[in-house]
């Protein structure tokens, strides 16, 4: 047996046997990406690239949870963890089952690039879908979540492992980001930017992908400040750091830093990459050409095996799972919770809903999202055996109590759906529908081929991005020839982003996101009473897109709950519910020393007819601020489930990082003085439940 697959001895020792046993052409074959096999070792190939934002994805079937924004929703770390853990046990089994067959490509790996802990700090990004929203704490405790849930409780005997990404400064515009420089202050980058990244890692992230763009003209895969000096340095990350796709290619020809993509791939692996995509065949070039030595080699494969032993890849004894928990019903009755408590009432004018289907004839579902299986999944997923969408999750619901008429009505973005049709081709249809029914059931919003990644969201006016928040196509005309008709209409909005929504028209309007393979399903339990909605909004929605900062513009000022200082449609943390929960007996102790953690603690009751979930947030703000920090920031969150009359009192305990101020120099330090506390169900509806906290300087 070869030395490193001693499993008795030390991490580093067995490392260092495997570099003392591979030559150095073998050495270069593991540099990119795609991993060369070593047969004479034993060693098969190995492909790092998978993915699994929120379930596996892009290998088959497999249990698709709601989107990451939708995630975001629920305000929940334990679904989140939960969630992980599936992607996990289906991951090693559709892993093994690979391997047996001889599958070695592509999407097929237990390394996962995914979470997406970027900032959705502008609406009109296309990606914001992937992304747990605009908070860096929301941010930070779901994606740690993640974190905990795929890799497991064992930091050394991993079930798979987390890509925290993309590092740093990473939110659009899609059709600039192969050589886009992002112009970032440090208090930016310190106080939203990098957080959740540092929680993911000090939440035990084996790996870390680097952006494509620059920060402030280094681009990210060669940024040795940012993927050696912050992540190894200051947060003690031991694990692989791995380039996006192109990004070897993008230093060359989009941000113009070398003038060869050997010159390129060298600057990613002296800057701190491990794992560099576009590494074949320039690593080998740039080791003949002298631009990396050996020593550079074996710092980026030490940290690439360190990975691969944790993973147990050059074990005997890992024991995989069978592929009959792909998809199993635990799985997907854990996602059918999950896009329950994901879906966000936004308006509820003269309790439209619940529905009662005793008291109807008929509904009418009506829109270009009513019926479509794109708009569940978002992208980057898998491949759900039984989807369920809008129109079939409330055919199901209704089936034996009335009649459900359904009619198109227009397409997401497309003026007419029959090409040889003219403008507005299926709206007298849909007129007719919801004359002919009680209740008209209106699905609209985007879809992945509209927002999305660049090259993927192939019908987007801005390469995945939005130009506006307004519906496109014929979506708001559509609404207005429904209402019209005069009888009730609830709209069903479908999207990876805020919308500027026309909910004048509806009665009720429900924000579904793009819940997963069960939404349909899930939205009908809402719509009709059998799950009180619980969702709240991981970001604000705006009234329009101009009264925010230009799309490009890095600087927070302006934007998101904590900077934003103007009207807004809906607020973060905003959600309804079919009952009410009232606040009271804030308890706050009245002096407390900085770098303590802070007990807080606050009634919420019941007072509606019917039982339902409340998500409790509670947030800082510091008393004569400078006008440049926030506002308001979330600094804790608990889901709780309230029968009517039920009043329960929820503890907090408040994280000494909740009180640090960020200095124009990227300090970060705990600001003593007064603070305010707030508790309640958004970013602002806390009146009831407000109080002073006196933060005094820690003694030596």
């Amino acid at each position: 047996m070869e030395k490193f697959r001693d499993s008795s001895l030390p991490l580093e020792e067995r490392i260092d046997a495997l570099l003392e046993a591979l030559t150095v052409e073998e050495k270069l074959g593991f540099v990119g990406y795609r991993n060369a096999a070593v047969p004479r070792l034993g060693i098969p190939p190995y492909v790092w690239w998978n993915e699994a934002l929120h379930g596996l994805a892009r290998s088959g079937a497999a249990t698709v949870f709601p989107q990451a924004i939708a995630m975001a929703a629920t305000f929940s770390t334990e679904l989140v963890e939960r969630m992980g853990e599936v992607i996990a046990e289906e991951g090693n089994a559709r892993y093994a089952d690979s391997v047996r067959h001889g599958d070695f490509g592509t999407y097929k790996g237990l390394t996962y690039w995914s979470p997406n802990v970027n900032i959705f700090r502008d609406p009109r990004w296309g990606r914001g879908q992937e992304t747990y929203g605009e908070c860096p704490f929301l941010t930070g405790e779901l994606g740690s979540a993640y974190v905990r849930g795929v890799q497991g409780s064992d930091p050394e005997h991993l079930k798979a492992v987390a890509t925290p990404k993309h590092f740093a400064v990473h939110s659009g515009p899609e059709k600039d980001r192969l050589g886009f420089d992002a112009a970032v202050s440090e208090k930016d980058l310190r106080e939203t930017y990098l957080p959740a990244f540092e929680k993911c890692v000090k939440a035990g992230a084996q790996s870390v992908m680097s952006a494509y763009n620059a920060v402030n003209g280094v681009p990210c895969s060669v940024n040795q400040r940012l993927l050696t000096d912050i992540l190894r340095g200051e947060w003690g990350f031991d694990g692989a750091v791995v380039s996006d796709a192109g990004a070897g290619c993008a230093l060359v020809d989009e941000h113009g830093k070398f003038g060869s993509y050997a010159e390129g791939v060298a600057a990613e692996l002296k800057s701190g990459v491990d794992v560099a995509t576009d590494a074949d065949p320039r690593a080998g070039e740039a080791l003949r050409a002298g631009l990396i030595t050996g020593e550079d080699l074996d710092r980026a494969l030490r940290n690439q095996f360190r990975v691969k032993f944790r993973l147990g890849m050059f074990d005997a004894d890992r024991a995989y799972p069978s592929c009959d928990v792909i998809e199993c019903d635990a799985h997907r009755a854990l996602a059918l919770e999950a896009a329950r408590k994901s879906l966000v009432l936004l308006k509820n004018e003269a309790e439209t809903l619940p529905l009662d289907p005793a008291r109807l004839r008929s509904v009418a579902v009506i829109g270009p999202n009513a019926d479509s299986r794109d708009v569940l999944l978002g992208n980057y997923c898998g491949t759900p055996s039984r989807p369920v969408t809008v129109l079939a999750g409330i055919q199901e619901a209704l089936a034996g109590k009335c009649r459900v008429i359904y009619a198109r009505g227009c397409e997401l973005v497309s003026l007419r759906t029959e090409n040889c049709a003219e403008d507005g081709d299926r709206l007298a249809e849909a007129v007719s529908a919801a004359e002919r029914a009680d209740v008209s059931i209106v699905c609209v919003g985007l879809d992945p081929r509209i927002e999305g990644e660049a090259g993927d969201a192939y019908n987007s006016d801005a390469s995945g991005d939005k130009l506006s928040l307004e519906l496109p196509g014929l979506q708001k005309v559509l609404i207005e020839k429904v209402a019209a008709v005069g009888r009730p209409v609830v709209l069903v909005v479908l999207s990876g982003s805020a919308l500027a929504i026309p909910e004048a028209y509806a009665g009720a309007v429900v924000q579904a996101f793009y819940p997963g393979a069960g939404g349909g399903t899930a939205v009908a339990d809402v719509l009709f009473g059998k799950v009180s909605p619980s969702g709240k909004l991981p970001v604000t929605f705006y009234r329009s897109a101009e009264e925010l900062p230009p799309f490009a513009d890095y600087s927070m000022a302006g934007r998101t709950y904590r900077f934003f200082r103007g009207e807004v449609l809906h607020p973060f943390g905003f959600g309804l519910s079919y009952t009410r929960f009232r606040y009271s007996g804030l308890a706050v102790p009245d002096r407390s020393e900085a770098g303590v953690p802070v007990a807080v603690s606050v009634e919420v009751e019941n007072i509606g007819e019917r039982g339902g979930d409340e998500v409790v947030q509670l947030y800082v703000s510091k008393l004569g601020a400078g006008y440049d920090d926030p506002l308001r920031q979330l600094a804790g969150m608990a889901r709780v489930s309230l029968a009517p009359g039920e009043r329960r009192r929820v503890e907090f305990r408040i994280d000494p990082e909740a009180f640090l101020l960020t200095a124009a120099d990227g300090r970060r330090r705990i600001a003593p003085g007064r603070w305010r506390i707030a508790a309640g169900g958004s970013s602002v509806d806390t009146i009831d439940a407000e109080t002073v906290l006196e933060l005094r300087q820690q003694r030596d």
